[in-house]
């Protein structure tokens, strides 16, 4: 209450005191005409003046008055704290804002855009508001209708967090990883991973839908909340999976829905209760993937195998539906039947034949052909492929089968005698080749082995590649029949003559020949020689005369110091050629050293025979001729 405001007692007198001034002027004036008389006592507006009243027009309380008019002063207005919710009046509206009373010493402004969920909005109505600031820099109350509708959507989503109560949201926005959800007017985070129990890729679908969920989690801190519809869903599952697995007994047969296909079985929906279909009990046949046979969504009956109430795992089948094949085995499939079957598996031993789902037969390695040489099964079958086999064995309690291939067709072997005689020449398909042999098929079921030293009678092989590859033809003379153990002996080099008796005399030990190092190693080397022989120099005999040796495609002079015939063995010597030499030049020297020595032995004597009586100096000459011949005799022992 302002001093201006203050109502003075007195002001009716103050504004009557000129009218009483007037008649007493008047009065004077009157008496100065007339006779003096005694005047009647009148009284004036000064009379009824409060001299209290100061200059400013401010009157004075008591102390109770005081105290009265403060506790109405008081209640005029309300105490407020930054960050309270307080309910207001609207008592205007603007075009941008709303005018809110809340019982301050000011009001204050909230945008209009806060309230777009309230179309209707009119003055007097009330609101909650949150008092952000009591007074901001202009001075004025700032109020939030936003953050109070947060506080209190805050509060109510801790709290149903603790109950656990059902909340409905909508879904806002996408956002990496999930959705933007509206619950109580905050948005909230909906992890992708908790929009269904199945997985879901297109979250776009779900934006602008209003669904039910339960508040999973609450950081108090950054006030953030996660939402999940995933836990009600699976909330409602699990009631009926507690029912369903109440009444589950092994062997019963139920529906369920295929929802997902790995590599190693598929798992099936039981109406809210999940099993696993095994890839073996899908079918009796082999299958490589379940998608073979099922499908997404896919509805079938299955039977309850086993399952486990703890763990709550449920094994189904889909294949002991039906009887097992080998039970209801057609009579056309006995010992001794020729069936067709597609290769459904292959082992290093052999290969499965499936003949039809479920029934299996095994074509062992050593059914495959007639021929005695090594057959490597995954080169001769290939996965998917049909043949035709013989029933040889049938075991329908074991549920086992052999079959072959090669009892389709005669034994070849039974007239080899005939058809492949010893001696006789043939061309034939390289097979196989080993570090020992070549291995070569001359008709289906009928081959045998070339040895590595079969192949050339002039060169020496590592290894038979060398020589020829597989698939290439080769002809092969028959050296010998194994018939007990189907095994023939052929030949190649036979099929010419043996060019070692000829050139026994042209390579004889001693004789020089040009060759060339065609390899080299430490111990030696292969040197190549006219004729197409191959010799062997050990590797102290290239040695060169300036101490070097032979290095690898070198030419040069060998000397043959052995031949071996039979062991088609040439072995040659460079070094040899020059210590020849020079033990043949030493050899010379010597001769001529003692020819010489003859002569002067012959001029001593016949000077001895003539001189009867040797002077003092014939003597001397003897002397010098005696130490020239020792110093000869002494020249031809260091040589």
């Amino acid at each position: 209450m302002s001093e201006n405001n203050i109502v003075n007692p007195n002001a009716d007198a103050q504004e009557n005191a000129p009218v009483a001034e007037n008649a007493a002027v008047e009065a004077t004036t009157a008496s100065t005409n007339a006779p003096v008389q005694e005047e009647p006592v009148v009284e004036t507006a000064h009379d009824d003046f409060d001299w209290s009243i100061d200059k400013r027009n401010v009157s004075h309380y008591s102390a109770t008055e005081k105290e009265k008019y403060d506790k109405v002063y008081e209640n005029t207005f309300v105490t407020i704290e930054d960050g309270e919710i307080v309910n207001g009046g609207i008592v205007a509206l603007t075009k941008t804002d709303a005018v809110i009373n809340i019982g301050f010493k000011s009001d204050g402004l909230v945008s209009l855009n806060e309230f777009r969920d309230l179309p209707n909005l009119k003055i007097g109505d009330d609101v909650e508001v949150m008092v952000v600031e009591k007074e901001d820099r202009q001075g004025h109350l700032h109020l939030s209708r936003k953050q109070a509708r947060i506080h209190r959507a805050w509060e109510r989503i801790v709290e149903v967090h603790k109950t656990g109560e059902v909340v409905t949201g909508t879904v806002t926005s996408k956002t990496k990883g999930g959705l933007i959800v509206d619950v109580f007017g905050m948005e909230t985070f909906l992890p992708g991973s908790q929009i269904d129990v199945k997985p879901v890729t297109d979250y776009d679908q779900f934006v602008g839908k209003t669904m039910e969920f339960k508040v999973v989690k609450v950081n108090e801190t950054i006030k953030n909340a996660v939402v999940s519809h995933k836990a009600l869903i699976e909330s409602d599952i699990e009631a009926q999976r507690a029912e369903i697995i109440s009444k589950l007994e092994k062997g019963q047969v139920l529906e369920g829905t295929v929802k997902n296909i790995t590599d190693f079985g598929a798992f099936m929906d039981l109406g809210g209760l999940d099993g696993l279909l095994y890839i073996t009990d899908i079918s009796w046949g082999r299958i490589s993937h379940p998608s073979e046979v099922l499908k997404l969504d896919q509805k079938l009956n299955v039977v309850v195998l086993d399952f486990d109430d703890d763990k709550r795992r449920i094994s189904l089948g889909l294949k002991q539906l039906t009887p097992h094949p080998w039970d209801v085995l057609p009579e056309w499939i006995h010992e001794g039947a020729t069936v067709k079957g597609k290769v459904v598996n292959i082992e290093d031993y052999g290969a499965f034949l499936e003949i039809q789902p479920g029934v299996e037969g095994l074509v062992h390695v050593s059914e495959i052909t007639w021929a005695n040489t090594p057959i490597n099964a995954k080169e001769f079958f290939k996965l998917g492929d049909e043949h035709e086999a013989k029933v040889v064995t049938l075991d329908k309690d074991a549920r086992k089968m052999s079959l072959s291939i090669k009892q389709l067709s005669d034994d070849p072997w039974s007239t080899i005698e005939t058809k492949f005689p010893e001696g006789s020449k043939h061309k034939g398909l390289v097979k196989n080749i080993t570090p020992y042999g070549v291995f070569v098929e001359l008709e289906p079921g009928i081959g045998g082995m070339i040895h590595i030293s079969d192949l050339s009678w002039l060169k020496r092989f590592n290894h038979p590649s060398e020589y020829t590859k597989v698939g290439e033809q080769i002809d092969v003379i028959i050296l010998g029949i194994d018939k007990e153990n189907r095994k023939l002996q052929l030949g190649h080099k036979q099929l010419e003559e043996d060019p070692w008796n000829a050139l026994e005399d042209t390579f004889a030990i001693g004789t020089t020949h040009e060759g060339t190092v065609v390899r080299r190693d430490d111990k030696g080397a292969v040197v190549q020689l006219p004729y197409g022989l191959e010799g062997y120099a050990p590797a102290r005999h290239l040695l060169k005369e300036d101490g070097k040796a032979i290095a690898a495609d070198e030419t040069a002079e060998f000397v043959v110091i052995e031949f071996d015939r039979n062991e088609k063995r040439i072995l040659l010597s460079h070094t040899r050629l020059w210590e020849q030499a020079k033990a043949e030049e030493k050899e010379v020297a010597k001769k001529e050293a003692k020819v010489e020595a003859e002569k002067t032995k012959k001029a001593v004597k016949n000077i001895q025979n003539k001189v009867e009586k040797a002077t003092l100096g014939d003597l001397g000459a003897l002397a010098e001729i005696k130490e020239k011949l020792q110093k000869e005799e002494e020249n031809k022992d260091n040589k």
